[in-house]
């Protein structure tokens, strides 16, 4: 009898999780807010949230999708989910039991597109219209807010959110190439030592400056040497290169104070560990001797 008892409890406890969502009693919080990463084009995301402000209202204002309930929101409390595409309805009541409203009433509906982020607010009246918030102004609001986890959404037609990763962002600088062996010859350093391929190399660099770059602010040359030679002499070797470049870089006609030599020495190779005799090697290493000239972009 015992057992069949508890069986028999347990059913009807099965049957009033199943039922229309009650007034939410306690509130169940997760983490706090912080900014939401962008959602692939198959999807559209939306941040739904209940400002804690004085004036909002005791209970839960029941969210629903598709006339579908998702969730309780407490003053304070926010969710986030995603849906395909198109048009949905996606309606905030407040302390909506016994009736639930928003199972049969449409008080806002919207066409998502894919691939966007939507921030609504919850209205603090019985059955408001949410109001769509612009990010910056929604998540200056969202401040302190925290996750509602306290209900199991129901809505069939909210998927989990496919995020993307983040664009890396775009480098602070772009870096130019001379190779040392088309400037120079072996060792040499000099302005005497420009060969007549480094200067024609040099004056096309700086009419594609001109032309790529309305300001040249900030402009490094630095030199980079193989690995032959030891760490000082190899630093100011890629020096005595990088001087030479800029002398040849204001001769072109680009300002004086607008540009700084630097070395890097033998720090910084793009080549692999190369073996053989040393004339292979040389030509191994060629990569490595190189004068980069950098402009800063972000001026």
């Amino acid at each position: 009898m015992f057992k069949r008892t508890t069986l028999f409890q347990a059913a009807l406890l099965g049957l009033a999780l199943c039922s229309v969502p009650k007034a939410l009693a306690v509130q169940a919080f997760g983490n706090q807010y912080t900014p939401v990463a962008p959602v692939s084009a198959g999807q559209a995301q939306v941040v739904y949230y209940r400002a804690a402000t004085m004036g909002a209202q005791n209970g839960a204002a029941h969210v629903y999708v598709d006339r579908e309930f998702h969730t309780g929101l407490t003053p304070g409390g926010f969710t986030t989910f995603c849906v395909a595409p198109g048009m949905h309805t996606l309606g905030a009541y407040l302390n909506d039991a016994p009736h639930y409203n928003g199972k049969n009433t449409d008080v806002y509906s919207a066409n998502l597109e894919g691939g966007k982020t939507y921030f609504l607010k919850a209205g603090e009246g019985v059955s408001s219209a949410p109001q769509a918030i612009k990010r910056e102004d929604a998540e200056r609001e969202m401040v302190g807010s925290r996750q509602q986890i306290q209900a199991l959404s129901r809505a069939s037609g909210v998927q989990a959110c496919n995020y993307q990763a983040a664009p890396p962002a775009a480098a602070p600088f772009k870096d130019y190439a001379l190779s040392g062996d088309v400037l120079f010859k072996f060792g040499k350093s000099g302005y005497s030592d420009i060969s007549v391929q480094g200067r024609k190399a040099i004056r096309d660099l700086v009419s594609q400056l001109k032309t790529e770059h309305t300001a040249l602010e900030h402009v490094e040359v630095i030199g980079h040497t193989d690995p032959f030679g030891s760490v000082s002499s190899n630093q100011a070797l890629g020096l005595k290169r990088a001087q030479t470049v800029r002398r040849l870089l204001i001769d072109g006609g680009l300002q004086a104070s607008t540009i700084e030599a630097s070395s890097a020495g033998s720090s910084e190779p793009v080549s692999g560990s190369c073996s053989g005799s040393r004339a292979e090697q040389i030509a191994c290493y060629a990569q490595d001797r190189r004068v980069v000239v950098r402009i800063d972009v972000r001026r």
